[in-house]
């Protein structure tokens, strides 16, 4: 792969320097190490980012596609071998190996920054270096924090713009004060060699350095590497959640709103449901997206308030259709970066799983000529759009609201063919900590290893949680303590199959049905059983009006049998055992 070459940009942009001296200072030191050829100070306006475009766009980094069909729209294609987050490549770097817990890679700080010291001496050699500063959060809320990253790379600027909120809104909101709280992050492409490729988080300095990579996990720092494996390590401290969660808003036609925030693994459809769109017969229901992939959430008057730190999406493409995700669709009609995807002739983006016929022809993900009798998919598993939030016609009004919104429901879930009913509701906080810390999901595609077998992924910030997952589990414990109001919490499973191995739930839209059942338990009108495994609705509980399901099917969705509740459980004890003694 070609690395980028230095840019010389006009008089105006790239030098948008901070006052902060501790910023300068940290920018000089890492400057010297790596000697690139300039130094580039982002801004984050409009007339930046088009100057970045087009010197991408001739080098190739960046494709253009048809403006009358994706208007403002972009390709980037990546590295094969630099397709995806590499968890075994992740490392937590904590001062002992207890703190970083055993769901963690650990490995010494001091031994580590010599490592990487040496990795990026010289790395930016004949390159530009991008500081790019960025706020996590609303622009006036508490909970917000500000980050620098340092990079190589322009595809990582140009994300960066659409993922956080970038520029001076971060210059102006750190300020002066050497001593205020920023997360230093350093990112180089180095020549994306899977053998020099390395995530390492220093949690204690509030620092995150990746090389080797140029794919988005690895490399778009505020998002897993700050925004949840720091992020968590900083709310424990500081007395707030950061959690790997969408957050939506429900209105009922006489206009009672609450907020709902839940975790689910990947490919368990979490973007899908936080931009849900409501059956017909829910007229009048509206569901609104605060976010899709991280909620920040803090005590205030004995409730939990949420707050979404980011600024856009990062989606996983294929199976993204107006079927699946009308609102996901419109959201990446325009505006948006695409990354693997295919380019049909007509400079149109493709993908498995989008509407219509496939193309005739079309170039796939690696640049190769593709027709519907390859054997290759034409967009990889893992192709990617980021895409503005503002795009999502579904947005919710108080997505910028400094003081978050209220949650009155956290709802985990997993993917499991058998066992799991439909939903249940915790007896009560501590209980619903326990669902969180015992949610499994059966492995797919997605994931490496056997497929179809069951992953336990607590509180789906298995490779997320940045310090000891025993005492991640008491913390949220902890912040049980503190409210008075707290969230009723609920576990879901929409992929429940028969005895044909059918999925027994239609799921995407008619999702719908079981979060009306659940709000209706937050406002009490709504009736359960009492099972040994939690509250669970009786069919008549349920709204399936106009639903094409029997009644058998929905008696198996709802149902628990004790023999394979005695299995689960003997798992959850496993699951615990293999920690090592920490829960």
């Amino acid at each position: 792969m070609k690395m980028s070459p230095a840019i010389f940009p006009p008089s105006g942009i790239g030098d948008a320097r901070p006052a902060n001296q501790a910023v300068l200072d940290w920018v000089d030191e890492i400057a010297k190490l790596t000697e690139p050829e300039n130094i580039f100070w982002c801004d984050g306006s409009d007339r930046e980012n088009e100057f970045l475009i087009g010197e991408s766009l001739k080098e190739n980094l960046l494709s253009k596609l048809n403006q009358k069909k994706v208007p403002r729209s972009y390709l980037h294609r990546s590295d094969p071998n630099d397709v995806a987050r590499v968890e075994q490549f992740t490392f937590v770097c904590t001062p002992t190996k207890e703190e970083a817990g055993p769901t963690n890679n650990w490995s010494e700080p001091g031994e580590t920054y010599t490592k990487l010291r040496g990795l990026l001496k010289g790395a930016m050699r004949g390159r530009t270096l991008f500081v790019i500063p960025y706020i996590m959060g609303p622009p006036d809320s508490p909970l917000t924090k500000v980050g620098f990253e340092i990079t190589d790379s322009k595809y990582v600027v140009l994300n960066m713009r659409i993922m956080t909120r970038m520029g001076e809104i971060a210059v102006k909101r750190l300020g002066n004060d050497p001593n205020a709280e920023w997360n230093r992050g350093v990112h180089s492409l180095l020549d994306i060699n899977p053998e020099r490729r390395f995530i390492c988080h220093f949690p204690q300095d509030n620092a995150i350095i990746s090389v080797g990579s140029g794919y988005g996990g690895n490399v778009l720092l505020s998002k897993k590497c700050l925004a949840l494996r720091i992020g968590s390590y900083l709310a424990r401290k500081q007395g707030w959640l950061a959690e790997h969660m969408l957050i939506l808003g429900v209105e009922s036609p006489e206009g009672k709103k609450h907020y709902v925030a839940a975790a689910f693994p990947s490919a368990c459809g979490k973007t899908n449901f936080a931009m849900l769109i409501p059956p017909d017969h829910f007229k009048g229901w509206k569901v609104t997206t605060v976010g899709d992939d991280i909620a920040w959430m803090q005590v205030r008057d004995g409730r939990l308030y949420a707050i979404n730190p980011e600024n856009g999406y990062f989606g996983v493409v294929p199976g993204t259709s107006y079927k699946s995700n009308p609102n996901a669709m419109r959201s990446i009609a325009h505006d948006t970066l695409y990354t693997n995807v295919a380019l049909t002739d007509d400079g149109d983006v493709w993908w498995e799983g989008k509407d219509g016929e496939p193309p005739a022809h079309a170039i796939d993900w690696r640049g190769n000529d593709w027709t519907p009798n390859s054997k290759e998919k034409a967009a990889h598993p893992n192709s990617r759009f980021t895409t503005p939030m503002r795009n999502n016609p579904a947005i919710d009004s108080d997505v910028e609201k400094s003081g978050g919104v209220p949650i009155s429901a956290i709802i985990f879930g997993g993917r499991r063919g058998d066992t799991v009913p439909l939903v249940h509701e915790a007896f009560d906080w501590a209980h619903g900590v326990y669902l969180g810390a015992t949610m499994a999901s059966e492995t797919t595609a997605a994931a490496t290893g056997a497929v179809g077998k069951v992953r336990h992924d607590p509180m789906a910030m298995l490779p997320f949680c940045g310090y000891n997952i025993g005492d991640y589990f008491q913390h949220w414990l902890d912040i049980g303590k503190r409210l008075t109001n707290p969230p009723l919490i609920f576990n879901v499973n929409w992929f429940r199959k028969g005895v044909k191995g059918q999925f027994l739930w239609p799921g995407f839209g008619e999702n719908m049905r079981v979060l009306k059942w659940i709000i209706d338990r937050c406002e009490q009108t709504g009736g359960a059983l009492k099972s040994p495994i939690g509250w669970l609705p009786s069919p008549h509980d349920l709204d399936l009006a106009e639903l094409d399901i029997d009644h058998k099917c929905v008696a198996e969705i709802l149902g628990i049998d004790h023999e394979e509740w005695q299995k689960e459980i003997a798992g959850h004890k496993e699951f615990f055992d293999s920690l090592g003694g920490v829960v």
